[in-house]
């Protein structure tokens, strides 16, 4: 798979704050051919010395044997190799921008052509939210991208909404911005990847309600009344 890297070392004197802030050592960016982007890529440092990835994360709603939040990625390699091999050079290009003392890139190879990839939709409600529907994104079946969502507007048209962290800004109403994690950076990708969610989720919605359906049916129980038969009059 065709992508790029770009790596930047934190200074000493650019506080961070969060999980990990302490062991936080730089950021990598993941370009997938020249269209998808993933922001938030940490590089850290253990006890020992040792630097290690750490891909962008989210909170979920699992607990663990201490009654803590689990952690989860929000995207993620998804084999031994591309992973050993995508690790290998993001901490490649971090020490590269450290030697330079500028934000360094690493390509895998060249080429222009879009990412393949596909999709996984199941339909999901709660309520009080607009979230009509979760999703996976499988970038040529070595990267994953979890959480994406699959959102209702006011005027009843669906929408695609990216895994995003909420930022420190505030809009103008006061209310909290947040920034997308990843997402496509051309129209063409957009495009034909939002339109392969929505109709990907359109598909699976139609077969559940089709389940649904056929099962209530399995459940009713016809009674057919025999008619009395009229005695013969003697």
């Amino acid at each position: 798979m065709k992508y790029s890297i770009r790596a930047n070392e934190i200074k000493g004197n650019e506080k961070q704050q969060g999980e990990n802030a302490s062991h936080l050592r730089g950021f990598a960016t993941l370009i997938i051919g020249n269209d998808f982007k993933i922001s938030n890529i940490a590089i850290l440092e253990s006890n020992e010395g040792k630097l290690f990835v750490s891909m962008p994360r989210y909170k979920s709603s699992d607990k663990d044997e201490k009654g803590e939040n689990v952690y989860k990625d929000v995207c993620n390699p998804i084999t031994k190799e591309f992973r050993e091999e995508l690790y290998d050079n993001i901490l490649d290009a971090f020490e590269k921008a450290k030697c330079a003392d500028k934000t360094e890139e690493v390509k895998s190879q060249e080429g222009t052509e879009m990412p393949s990839f596909s999709v996984s939709v199941t339909p999901f409600e709660r309520e009080g939210s607009n979230i009509r529907g979760l999703a996976r994104i499988y970038f040529e079946d070595c990267f994953i991208v979890n959480n994406v969502s699959i959102l209702q507007g006011k005027e009843e048209s669906l929408f695609v909404a990216m895994p995003s962290y909420r930022t420190k800004q505030v809009d103008e109403n006061q209310k909290a911005v947040y920034q997308d994690v990843c997402y496509p950076v051309t129209k063409e990708l957009r495009e034909k990847l939002y339109g392969e969610l929505i109709s990907s989720y359109q598909e699976a919605k139609d077969k559940m309600e089709t389940a649904t359906q056929m099962q209530a049916q399995d459940k009713v129980v016809v009674n057919v009344v025999q008619p009395e038969r009229e005695t013969p009059f003697r």
